[in-house]
């Protein structure tokens, strides 16, 4: 669980990506789903947009993409959202303490 301090040195480091995956017409298949957990892996900072075609609100795909992956919500605003998903070993981020 991140604290909100945490929480708001992720936002300002998400300002900085850009968005690595769409969630449009198909909604959240597995296939989306499987994408996103790729980037995580990868990037452990993640921006999606959901598509107005998608019929999803932004916050529930989130929430589902989250329960899906192991990963915790770090920003919600309009049709984008910010996960995130600490590695183990050799981490890109140091999270300032709680």
């Amino acid at each position: 669980m991140l604290t909100g301090k945490q929480r708001a040195f992720l936002r300002g480091k998400a300002n900085q990506i850009e968005v690595v995956a769409q969630i449009g017409k198909d909604g959240l298949s597995r296939s989306a789903v499987s994408g996103i957990g790729t980037a995580l892996k990868a990037r452990e900072l993640v921006k999606v947009r959901v598509l107005p075609n998608s019929g999803l609100d932004t916050r529930a795909a989130c929430d589902e993409v989250c329960a899906a992956l192991d990963a915790e919500p770090v920003q919600t605003i309009g049709t984008i959202f910010v996960l995130f998903r600490q590695k183990d070993k050799d981490s890109a981020f140091e999270l300032p303490k709680p």
